[in-house]
């Protein structure tokens, strides 16, 4: 068992929730493109995507899984409130579309070839139509009431969903890969960035909006760094207390935080319904969540797809962790 599986603590058997683009992106650009099918398909994505299903499965010990898709990378409704949301990716797919961020010409063809082990293994996905896959996981995780839940991901957007209760929620962050893989729960999350552990989750949101993301198009109040805005929001206890506090007058507001929230009004009225992951979206999945532990739903179907498209030991290593899971 590897030291990851060492680390589930109390959390046993939860329900595992795949930021699965987040996942394929990596694998794509983790291995080389070298790793093709006969018919020289790149498959580099699928292999390592692959293998880390297979990881998650032994060291995670899910007995529940759901792959979160992404409906619309750039939901209309965020953008509506802030047109810069994502603007970059669009731009960079109007000038050169071999070059998009969203998905490379080598990658492409991949994604369905995810989405055929994915259904022939037996493991469910899920996607909401108008939104991205950080809301899939969100309303999941809303929703859960029964299991722990793990969100594995590569992308810091989804510490917001770390929590105690009604359920725990951790984050599995695979960011560095899945060796260096890190397990935050509120706690985790709390000392990694100085915010109060009872909230941690909704304080990391609310630090986000002000702190921004340049990847994702979102400025942040010009002037406010990472640790500027976990000390407010640690010192107000959110960010709507922290405007009403910079509205009434509030002494512990400093004229300088005072001016730059001030010039920053629209983009504040905004931005927390674009960060914060929606807990109510229409998800709709494709089969029920169980991950199956008599082996892979259709077999034969699974080794012809490993044979088709040179799938090899990742395959081997999928359909083992099923079969023990």
């Amino acid at each position: 068992m590897s030291w990851l599986a060492g680390k589930l603590c109390d959390v046993t058997r939860p329900l595992a929730l795949l930021d699965a683009a987040s996942l394929y992106f990596r694998a794509f650009y983790a291995l080389p493109d070298s790793l093709t099918a006969p018919d020289g398909t790149p498959v580099n994505a699928v292999r390592g995507f692959t293998d880390t299903v297979a990881r998650i499965i032994n060291d995670r010990g899910p007995h529940r899984l759901v792959a979160c898709l992404d409906a619309d990378w750039r939901p209309q409704f965020r953008v509506d409130l802030l047109p810069s949301y994502k603007a970059h990716r669009v731009q960079a797919e109007v000038e050169d579309a071999a070059d998009t961020e969203e998905i490379p010409d080598a990658l492409s063809p991949q994604v369905p070839m995810i989405l055929d082990v994915l259904d022939a293994a037996g493991l469910a996905t899920a996607e909401a139509t108008g939104f991205e896959a950080d809301d899939v996981i969100g309303t999941l995780t809303a929703r859960e009431a029964d299991d722990p839940v793990e969100v594995i991901t590569g992308d810091r957007d989804l510490f917001q969903l770390v929590r105690t209760e009604p359920t725990s929620c951790r984050v599995v962050y695979v960011g560095r890969g899945w060796a260096k893989a890190d397990v935050l729960g509120p706690a985790e999350l709390a000392e990694r960035y100085a915010l109060p552990m009872e909230t941690a989750g909704a304080a990391y949101a609310d630090m986000a909006v002000l702190r921004g993301d340049p990847s994702d198009g979102l400025p942040g109040v010009a002037g406010i760094g990472e640790k500027t805005a976990a000390k407010l929001i640690t010192q107000f206890g959110s960010l709507t207390e922290l405007l009403r506090a910079t509205i009434d007058g509030d002494s512990r507001v400093t004229t300088k935080v005072r001016n730059q929230l001030a010039g920053a009004a629209d983009y504040l009225a905004a931005a927390p319904t674009v960060v914060r992951v929606a807990s109510d979206a229409p998800v709709v999945m494709d089969r029920a969540d169980s991950v199956p532990v008599q082996g892979p739903a259709d077999p034969d179907r699974l080794a012809e797809l490993q044979n088709q498209w040179n799938l090899g030991g990742c395959i081997d290593r999928l359909r083992k962790a099923l079969t023990s899971g």
